[in-house]
């Protein structure tokens, strides 16, 4: 009996090998590495030129694609878990996503987005997540500055991360470090660029970057930012016909009716906010929902993610593509937004709603998007100048990132017309 079992196992592995076309990427609990996944997904579309099924709300947003022992093999290299499926079995997964009583869609990722990230040439003494992450993912990327972007750069790129600049051009209003050689180093370099360009001051040469990003969205561009990124983007954009900075930043007095004069119809994502003028206060705006304000700390701060529709909200669907639903916050400069100053068409992708805040918001300006994510790192809770950065080997699945990878490959996605 034995040496009948034998052969007939043999060749029922083998024919199944044989009839295996397909490999899926699992993205529930079952995946060992999700964030490397991802760099798995974004390098099969860079250096085969193949389409991979994104698979909506299909086990945490599988990916799938054809077989090939190269894939496999880098897979292996890189720690991601992989099953190798039948055509017969990939056409009965199509089919059960596409199913009209199923909210699960499956969307043709096509082409790797080219993604640069907005980035000071002089160090800084804090990291920033989205490259970390990428690094970790092995996702390339390159790195712009107000040179490049004031140059018109930008539309070489399908993809733009902010780094975690002051758009103001109050320095990050880090006044406590101005004597510090990193504080320094980024003041000449700011003051340097803006009179390279002919701006008399620096931030009137961070409007003008704000306003290239702005073309960059409105003729297709894909824009994601974090922290102080966000918030401060929109308000010099609000500011741009009065001056809200004091003399301590750049040499002249803030007008004192500032605050009047803010003009909402050229922001993004926030109107009806107050900016705070005061040299020495840390925060921006009131855009910003402040620690005492929260009554949230590190063993209570969790955000929740809203649930869409896949089939007539694609785009949001992608972007809150996650193995869980509930997060575990984080802080930053600016952690996250009050809801009663986000524009009524912007999408609210993830809220704490015990303390009034989204935390991960989302809209189309133009013919293209932006997305804005409160916080700093989503592993280190409350991130301080001159820490260690997170070491993603220690969180590879990371729930928080698995956020701003979704914005990565989301302009690689065939994008079907939003139907809500």
């Amino acid at each position: 009996m034995k040496r009948l079992l034998l052969p007939l196992i043999l060749f029922l592995v083998l024919t199944n090998q044989a009839w295996a076309t397909k490999i899926m990427i699992p993205m529930d609990d079952t995946q060992k590495n999700h964030l490397k996944a991802y760099g798995i997904a974004y390098w099969v579309l860079k250096s085969y030129d193949m389409e991979i099924d994104w698979l909506l709300n299909y086990r945490g947003g599988s990916f799938m694609m054809q077989h090939n022992q190269q894939f496999i093999n880098e897979m292996v290299i890189r720690g991601v878990s992989y099953e190798v499926i039948s055509d017969a079995q990939a056409t009965q997964i199509l089919a059960e996503v596409s199913s009209p009583s199923a909210n699960m869609d499956a969307v043709k990722l096509q082409k790797a987005p080219r993604v640069a990230v907005y980035s000071p040439k002089s160090k800084q003494p804090w990291d920033d997540a989205v490259t970390m992450v990428m690094t970790y993912a092995e996702i390339p990327y390159d790195v712009v500055f107000d040179q490049e972007v004031l140059e018109t750069k930008l539309p070489e790129y399908d993809w733009l991360h902010l780094h975690h600049e002051d758009f103001t051009g109050q320095f990050g209003k880090f006044f406590p470090y101005k004597d510090q050689p990193w504080y320094i180093a980024q003041k000449q370099e700011a003051e340097s660029i803006a009179h390279k360009y002919g701006f008399s001051k620096v931030p009137q040469m961070k409007l003008g970057v704000v306003q290239k990003i702005r073309d960059f969205v409105l003729g297709g561009g894909y824009l994601f930012a974090m922290c102080n990124a966000t918030d401060t983007y929109d308000i010099a954009l609000a500011a741009q016909k009065t001056d809200m900075v004091d003399a301590f930043y750049d040499g002249d007095p803030a007008d004192p009716n500032a605050n009047a004069k803010l003009d909402f119809s050229q922001t993004m994502a926030f109107r009806n906010f107050q900016v705070y003028t005061n040299p020495y206060m840390i925060e921006f705006s009131t855009i910003d929902n402040q620690p005492e304000e929260r009554g949230l700390g590190e063993h209570n701060d969790y955000f929740t993610l809203f649930q869409f529709s896949a089939k007539w909200d694609p785009i949001p669907t992608m972007l809150t593509q996650n193995h869980a639903n509930v997060i575990k916050g984080f802080m930053g400069q600016t952690t996250a937004f009050k809801k009663q100053f986000i524009k009524p068409e912007v999408v609210i992708m993830a809220e704490n709603r015990s303390a009034g805040e989204a935390r991960y918001i989302h809209s189309p300006y133009g013919r293209g998007f932006f997305t804005f994510y409160g916080g700093h790192d989503p592993e280190d809770y409350r991130h301080e100048i001159g820490e260690e950065p997170t070491d993603l080997n220690l969180h590879p699945n990371s729930a928080g990132y698995r956020l701003i990878l979704n914005n990565i490959l989301f302009p690689a996605a065939k994008k079907k017309k939003q139907k809500t």
